[in-house]
């Protein structure tokens, strides 16, 4: 059954009636206020795992164990709220990637998405007879392509789905800076190459690969229109930050809906990637060259370079999770600017309902 004629998503036997995949950020911006509250309408609710044991007494003195028991918490959480599907985000550069997916599966929820690097070894730790469906997150339809062969050489198995993120997206990006405004990588091309890529595996193995479109989707006309470039579904993390229901501090939230266009910017990040942020007094003072390496209690991704970093990212943002934004800042995607008020997860969708159904009748 669809929502207000929008296609369902499936991704096996899981039916999102709302194809809608809530994109998973951390730190604490996605947990189960959010996840739950986007599950309840149709679509799939995801919690982000970096960083989630951040907020645990005891998380620089005992790193693994505090990830996993709050990892646990969100997740029982989440399901306590709502029947419908959901889904953990956990980044393949996390140094605890393994006890994430592990957890993650023994609490029963319906998707992992990875991404962050490629997820080569993932279907190793889904024991037999689990349904815990494993999307991995791709920028590129080699990636997708590397996957499909490493898991079906070593694993006998395919990927339930792909996410394709694209290079407007927020957060750390799987781009060279060079490649950002480069209309090669578009996500309206790349979405059409990663299809191709994986079309040879799915009718090989008889089995649906659908790719979901992500990365600078704002409106219901945009999630019309990557419909019609083959998606089976659509990515949106930017637009879920201004609601009610987002776990993020109100000065979080606020600093999206304050941000002009010129404040939405490209940051080296400690972790060895670009990503995209809204610029604050403290990017600015990190660019002026005003902080100093620091000694990390805990190494929580594996690219990340603390030793010539001249802050925590990890403590940064959870310091902007709380709304201490002096101390951080907010990750945001390339159309963050245009966020002007906060709503609840209903209206937004609502709202995205309405503008596929105009985008859809005007096309016909």
């Amino acid at each position: 059954m669809s929502v207000e004629g929008m296609p369902p998503l499936r991704i096996g036997d899981l039916v999102a009636s709302l194809p809608i995949v809530q994109g998973g950020m951390g730190v604490g911006i996605s947990l189960s206020g959010l996840a739950s509250a986007v599950a309840r309408e149709g679509g799939i609710g995801v919690i982000a795992t970096a960083g989630i044991g951040m907020f645990e007494p005891d998380f620089a003195t005992n790193f693994p164990e505090a990830n996993v028991r709050a990892l646990r918490r969100e997740i029982r959480r989440t399901k306590s709220k709502t029947d419908g599907i959901i889904g953990v985000n956990i980044m393949v550069a996390l140094t605890n990637f393994d006890d994430m997916v592990r957890v993650s599966i023994e609490e029963g929820v319906d998707v992992i998405f990875s991404g962050a690097g490629l997820p080569l070894s993932l279907p190793k730790l889904r024991p037999e007879g689990s349904h815990t469906k494993l999307v991995p997150i791709v920028s590129s339809a080699r990636a997708a392509a590397i996957i499909c062969k490493r898991w079906t050489e070593r694993y006998g198995c395919l990927p339930d789905a792909f996410v394709v993120e694209g290079p407007l997206a927020g957060g750390h990006l799987g781009f060279r800076p060079e490649q950002l405004d480069d209309p090669a990588y578009a996500l309206e091309r790349l979405v059409p190459r990663v299809i191709e890529a994986v079309r040879p595996y799915s009718e090989r193995y008889g089995r649906e690969i659908p790719v979901i479109a992500a990365g600078g989707i704002y409106t219901g006309a945009d999630i019309h229109r990557f419909f019609k470039l083959g998606a089976a579904g659509i990515q949106m993390a930017t637009r879920f930050v201004a609601t009610h229901e987002c776990d993020a501090s109100l000065r979080f939230k606020q600093a999206y809906i304050k941000a002009r266009k010129e404040d939405i910017v490209i940051i080296k990040s400690p972790v060895g990637l670009p990503g995209r942020a809204i610029r604050n007094a403290f990017l600015e003072a990190v660019e002026r060259g005003e902080r100093k390496p620091f000694t990390c209690p805990y190494h929580c991704i594996r690219t990340c370079d603390f030793r010539r970093s001249p802050y925590c990212i990890a403590m940064a943002l959870t310091n902007a999770q709380r709304g201490n934004l002096e101390e951080g800042f907010a990750f945001a995607g390339a159309k963050a600017w245009r966020v002007r008020k906060i709503v609840s997860v209903r209206e937004l969708i609502q709202t995205l309902v309405e503008e596929y159904q105009e985008a859809a009748q005007q096309a016909s």
